[in-house]
C-alpha cells in the first residue's frame, strides 16, 4: 500500500503531478479520504495529487439504436434548443399570447428540426454503429502523491488512517 515510488512530471512539466507516491488505493473514494484526512490533520494538501495509473476506457453499451430512436432522441434535443430560443425571443412580444405563440412555435420547430437531424445524424453512419453506450476512463489504482520534502511527513499521517 506505500511505496517509495518516485513520479516525475512529463516533459513540459504538468503541474502537481510529481512526487513520491505515499499511499494507493483500488479506487477514487480511497485516495480521496486520505487526501481529505490530511487536510483534517493540519497537512497543506496543495503539495498533494491525486494520480490514476493504468488507465484504461470502459464503454457500456445501454441498447440498440434504430433510426426510431434516433428520431426521438434528435427531437428532445431540439426541443429544448427551440424552448430556449422561443424564451429568449419571447422577451420581445408585446403582448401575452404573443409571448405564448412564440414559445409554442420555438418548441415546434426546434422539435422538428432536432428531429431531422437526429434521422440524417443516424441515416448518415451507414449502420455502423447502431447502439447506444457510454463511456468512461477508469484507473486500476490511484496514487497519492506529495512532493518530496513533504513526502515523509504525508506518510507518517496517512500511516495513521489505516490503523
Amino acid at each position: 500500500m506505500f511505496g517509495q515510488e518516485r513520479i516525475t512530471p512529463a516533459a513540459g512539466g504538468a503541474p502537481g503531478g510529481g512526487g513520491e507516491v505515499i499511499a494507493s488505493y483500488t479506487d477514487y473514494a480511497g485516495a480521496q479520504r486520505a487526501v481529505d484526512y490530511l487536510s483534517d490533520n493540519g497537512f497543506p494538501v496543495e503539495h498533494t495529487s491525486i494520480v490514476g495509473a493504468d488507465l484504461r476506457m470502459v464503454e457500456r453499451v445501454l441498447g440498440r439504436l434504430d433510426a426510431k430512436k434516433a428520431t426521438m432522441a434528435g427531437a428532445a434535443s431540439g426541443l429544448w434548443f427551440g424552448l430556449l430560443i422561443g424564451l429568449f425571443l419571447g422577451i420581445f412580444a408585446e403582448r401575452a399570447m404573443s409571448w405564448v405563440w412564440i414559445v409554442l412555435m420555438g418548441l415546434l420547430w426546434g422539435a422538428a428540426a432536432g428531429a431531422l437531424f437526429g434521422w440524417l445524424g443516424y441515416r448518415s453512419t451507414g449502420g455502423k454503429r447502431d447502439f447506444i453506450s457510454s463511456s468512461q476512463i477508469v484507473a486500476a489504482r490511484y496514487d497519492v502523491l506529495a512532493e518530496a520534502a513533504y513526502a515523509e511527513r504525508a506518510r507518517n499521517i496517512v500511516g495513521r488512517l489505516s490503523l
